[in-house]
């Protein structure tokens, strides 16, 4: 049997939280119910943030990709370390 639970949560909570449901192909009452079980199986709640690339370090990432491809902006490997700080003191 199905029982309605009303909550209050920011809209933008509300909106990301949705938003990223969709990504995941999952409705946000799916995602709701799904961590509802979650807190009943295990008796506790884990949070965690998964770590992803900003659109700068993407493009970022991808030029360096680039230039290595075609063997552009590389230098080293260095023997020492010596041999690295003089190259960088060059600059």
């Amino acid at each position: 049997m199905k029982t309605l639970i009303n909550i209050k949560a920011d809209k933008e909570v509300k909106d990301g939280a949705q938003k990223i449901a969709e990504e995941l192909g999952l409705s946000l009452s799916a995602i709701i119910n799904a961590s509802l079980k979650q807190l009943i199986k295990n008796k506790g709640v884990c949070f965690s943030a998964v770590p992803r690339m900003t659109p700068y370090l993407e493009n970022i990432i991808r030029e360096a990709k680039k230039d290595y491809k075609a063997s552009k902006n590389i230098v080293g490997p260095f023997a020492t370390t010596k041999e690295m700080d003089k190259y960088l003191n060059s600059l």
